[in-house]
């Protein structure tokens, strides 16, 4: 099991927690309350930073009922955070864009995150054909 450091920035939020057996993505919440009009644009600070391990970054991503309780999207679609982004003021925030006029409060489950491992180095080797079955191409599920 990895140990990581985490910094709160408020003591409104409640304390991450992995819940074995549930689901390997962990809640993050508002760390403040937040009023956004439709078409606004705001960076929510989640109220905590993180020292993750050497070969490891953070994928956040919004929760499934995110648009439907808040009517906001995450506008980077889903946030990588690496290693490097590992000091006491870097605090992590959700990019969220409202697509109506609503209100998030401080401590909401707004997004979600999991911890993985960096991609290996790839080495691409480029060929004329490909040995798999042919599916017809992007979106299909194939015609057989």
């Amino acid at each position: 099991m990895k140990k990581i450091k985490i910094k709160y920035f408020t003591e409104e939020i409640e304390k991450l927690a992995y819940i074995d057996g549930k689901s390997d993505w962990i809640d993050l919440r508002a760390a403040q309350s937040v009023d956004m009009k439709a078409g606004e644009f705001k960076l929510i600070p989640l109220g905590i930073a993180m020292e993750l391990p050497e070969g490891y970054e953070a994928h956040i991503v919004p929760r499934s009922s995110t648009f439907k309780n808040f009517g906001i999207i995450q506008a980077n679609h889903q946030g990588v955070i690496d290693s490097s982004y590992c000091g006491d003021n870097d605090q992590w925030f959700m990019p969220a864009y409202a697509l109506r006029d609503t209100h998030i409060c401080v401590n909401d489950r707004i997004c979600q995150f999991r911890i993985m491992e960096n991609q290996p180095k790839l080495i691409f080797d480029e060929v004329a054909s490909l040995n798999g079955k042919d599916r017809g191409g992007f979106g299909s599920t194939g015609k057989n």
